[in-house]
């Protein structure tokens, strides 16, 4: 249909092109309507509008040239035309966007199940990384952080319960649970510890199965409220990489390990009926090219190939509660977290950058190699943790010869069966650079070591030649991770620094602003940045597909401080 107006002594066509073409197809589609609100010219002024998120945003046509619109109203069709208005009040409009202020971002479901105000994660980043400081700052900002409790003795995951206790008061924050098949004990202490501290939120990370310590956690208090439905305290959101993995994640308890506790009397059989009803995690991050244990999974597929199993198994099972689903490895930039939201993801999750910024538990000196990466700097290393099974790590290459050394004691273990069969010159060449003292010294303090952390292990290499090398090349992998937190300057040739592809392209995106130095970078600036400008990347492809293209240089998303993010989130023109 064809709706005649008489504006200015034109007729103006609605649906005929009208604008200056070399900004696209444009077609009308209603009209603007002043009122209280204003008019600013020029392209400078429409990229304005666009990035005060909180506001609408009407493109409208000004003498033949874009404009913005700042408040008013617009009317879409004809149908409501109201004739009362003044003619000369009016103006043709091509293009309409609603607010998407950075808190509207992802999953409503999510952002309420965990009491937060953005659909965000900090991931947990083991050896404390991801420290108190870090999980303070990001509860306090309305996300929500893991602290890196993986790797760590029990003490000092204590210490950082009492500590976040007293700190986050009524803020979210949660605990990393690691999966440790060559210390078992460990993991069900660590659990232990959790239940005992009403630890209630856990990022389940690493684990190749479900094991009967995460079950537990899981299961035990789950119980129905006053009004029927089952509640339970204890919540993971699980960080998985394999659709296996995922599918046991989103699938009830196995009931072999739910009779296995109600054998030992560890729940009830109120408990293990419950358990039957609910997925063994709340909520599954889709874990790509991450840093640290990984499969290098591409995001684009693999987010859309979880959001499918999630729906089939949710179908299956007919859950009370959602599952929601989002996203991590590679997030890092406003356009990678505008384009994990628009995949569907319920939210996003960062790791390596955070890595980067003051709150990390980790050395001035990595900060600094981290910020001077760029994304063809990391590799592939063995993982000290999973060191027999030839699990590896995503790790940075630049600056550090860890990856290349951690492989070559690899291909040692694989190669002969204990220490003595190890060629002289390769073990010169060992006890010289890599443990800086002779076998038999290494040996003694890596059994000083697991004797207080897991004598069984000792046990075992005094019988298995094998296992006590395995165990001697593990202490260099585990040592090169704390030397780095520590910043010890004569081994940072020997830094295990875990970080993906995703600190390359943060890094080139932030060069030439504030935030290419790391003592600027701040993990809630750099979040807020994140969202900020995955919320203006969107609206810039809202606007691109009603047909108006602004010029690429003026598209360019600058970090900005959270100062400048916070006065232009509050400038909306109907406050």
């Amino acid at each position: 249909m064809i709706f005649l107006f008489n504006y200015c002594s034109l007729y103006i066509e609605l649906g005929v092109t009208k604008l200056n073409l070399s900004y696209g197809e444009l077609k009308q589609q209603g009209w603007w309507i002043q009122e209280n609100g204003k008019l600013e010219t020029g392209i400078q002024a429409i990229k304005s509008a666009l990035f005060k998120v909180s506001d609408p945003f009407f493109l409208i046509d000004y003498n033949g040239q874009p404009a913005a619109g700042i408040g008013g109203r617009a009317i879409l069709t004809d149908s409501n035309l109201n004739r009362s208005v003044s003619e000369e009040s009016m103006l043709p409009l091509f293009a309409y966007l609603p607010p998407l202020s950075p808190e509207k971002l992802g999953s409503s479901i999510f952002k309420n199940r965990h009491n937060l105000r953005y659909a965000y994660i900090m991931g947990a980043m083991a050896n404390g990384i991801s420290s108190v400081d870090m999980v303070t700052e990001a509860g306090s900002a309305g996300m929500v952080c893991f602290f890196g409790a993986g790797g760590l003795p029990l003490d000092e995951i204590e210490t950082a319960i009492l500590d976040l206790k007293e700190k986050s008061k009524n803020n979210s924050f949660g605990f990393n649970l690691i999966h440790s098949p060559a210390d078992p004990e460990h993991e069900v202490a660590t659990v232990d510890l959790y239940l005992k501290y009403n630890i209630r939120l856990v990022s389940a990370s690493a684990f190749l199965d479900l094991t009967l310590p995460l079950i537990y956690f899981r299961v035990k208090g789950i119980h129905r409220d006053a009004t029927g439905n089952i509640v339970c305290p204890n919540r993971i959101i699980a960080k998985v990489s394999r659709i296996e993995v995922a599918r046991k994640f989103l699938s009830p308890p196995p009931e072999k390990f739910l009779n296995q506790l109600l054998e030992h009397e560890m729940i009830t059989e109120e408990e293990s009926i419950l358990s039957r009803s609910v997925p063994m995690a709340d909520d599954l991050t889709a874990e790509a090219d991450s840093g640290g244990h990984t499969d290098n999974q591409p995001a684009i597929t693999l987010l859309p190939t979880m959001l499918a199993l999630r729906n089939e198994i949710v179908k299956q099972y007919n859950y009370e509660n959602p599952v929601c689903v989002g996203l991590g490895g590679g997030i890092s930039t406003p356009e990678t977290a505008a384009a994990a939201f628009a995949l569907g993801a319920d939210f996003i999750l960062t790791g390596s950058i955070n890595q980067s910024c003051i709150e990390a538990g980790t050395s001035e000196k990595v900060c600094s190699m981290l910020a001077g990466a760029v994304q063809a700097d990391v590799t592939m290393a063995p993982a000290a943790d999973m060191f027999e099974m030839g699990i590896k790590v995503q790790v940075l290459k630049r600056g550090t010869m860890f990856a290349f050394r951690a492989a070559k004691l690899y291909d040692l273990y694989c190669t002969f069966n204990s220490l003595d069969e190890i060629p002289e010159n390769e073990r010169l060449l060992l006890e010289r650079d890599f443990f800086r003292m002779n076998f038999q010294e290494t040996w003694e303090r890596t059994r000083t070591f697991f004797e207080i952390r897991d004598p069984k292990q000792v046990q075992r290499a005094e019988k298995d030649d094998k296992h006590k090398m395995a165990l001697v090349f593990r202490s260099y992998l585990g040592q090169s991770s704390t030397w780095a937190n520590k910043g010890e300057e004569t081994r940072t040739i020997d830094y295990q620094i875990w970080c993906g592809p995703a600190i390359g392209a943060f890094n080139e995106w932030a060069k030439g602003t504030f935030l290419e130095k790391p003592e600027n970078r701040n993990v809630v600036t750099v979040a807020m940045n994140l969202l900020y400008g995955a919320s203006v990347a969107t609206r810039i492809n809202w606007l691109r597909s009603q047909g108006f293209n602004l010029p690429h240089s003026v598209e360019k998303i600058n970090p900005l401080s959270l100062s400048d993010i916070n006065d232009l989130l509050d400038s909306s023109a109907d406050k």
